[in-house]
């Protein structure tokens, strides 16, 4: 992953970005843990917020895979559906396990 274009494309030195990144990801599995929560006992709002939520953060720091997901599920439980949204949610915290993986192999943590 190019953290280093990301950071750029922010203004920001890629330590910084780092940082964000981190603070991302740590909120990110918070944030989709509630989500499934959420989802599991079908309160659509607290669902909405968790995915409004990541969907803000996650475009703010350039994860637009993240951001895009993000963003049709909180469409999707506007319209009062859940319909995959359990397994959007999935697909969201593998991508979080992914960047994860990405900033520990870059300080060298792998």
């Amino acid at each position: 992953m190019e953290f280093k274009v990301l950071a750029e494309k922010l203004g920001l030195e890629e330590e910084e970005f780092i940082e964000l990144a981190e603070l991302f990801i740590n909120s990110g599995f918070s944030d989709t843990g509630i989500l499934q929560s959420a989802v599991e006992r079908r309160d659509f709002q607290k669902a909405i917020r968790s995915a409004h939520t990541i969907k803000g953060a996650s475009g703010n720091l350039g994860f637009t895979d993240i951001y895009e997901i993000a963003k049709a599920v909180e469409k999707r439980l506007r319209e009062n559906s859940m319909d995959g949204v359990a397994e959007a949610a999935e697909t969201i915290k593998e991508k979080i396990r992914v960047l994860s993986e990405a900033l520990n192999e870059r300080n060298g943590d792998a």
